[in-house]
């Protein structure tokens, strides 16, 4: 049973999450920043930093990913749906997102088709790996509840 969230804890998860986009923007960036900063606008500025519209769109996109995350994955809003079902709902949410992001926001060449086969199995990579994470979390949780219910029955 999950506790009662108060905002506070939102935005703890917000910017905990958006600290860890950050700064794997920011290895990215130290790493391919002067080669791609004449292909997306993610990195304009080459690898000398991150600039503050980038900063800004990814705050947005993980707001979303966050909503996203309070409303499929907990019990908060919706309470009879498979986990399956959920998982699908958010990791589809999450792909429109950013596919929305990379039209809007020019974050990629939209006519090459590297890109998106790049970006396609970079996010199915990272959906997979959240996955099995996700699945990690919920069996040691099912454990704690499982060694809880054992110690109350003796």
């Amino acid at each position: 049973m999950e506790e009662k969230k108060n905002i506070f804890d939102y935005i703890k998860e917000l910017f905990t999450s958006y600290g860890i986009v950050v700064l794997l923007f920011i290895v990215i960036n130290l790493i391919i920043g002067n080669e791609a900063g004449s292909v997306s606008s993610l990195f304009a500025l080459g690898s000398k930093g991150l600039s503050t519209a980038t900063l800004l769109q990814l705050l947005f996109l993980v707001l979303i990913i966050t909503v996203a995350q309070n409303l499929f994955l907990t019990d908060l809003v919706i309470k009879n749906m498979a986990l399956v079902v959920r998982n699908i709902l958010f990791f589809v949410t999450i792909l429109v997102a950013i596919t929305v992001f990379a039209v809007v926001f020019s974050w990629f060449p939209l006519n090459d088709p590297r890109a998106w086969i790049g970006f396609i199995v970079s996010f199915s990579v990272c959906t997979v790996v959240s996955s099995v994470i996700m699945r990690m979390e919920e069996n040691a949780e099912n454990k704690k509840m499982q060694d809880a219910l054992n110690r109350l029955k003796k």
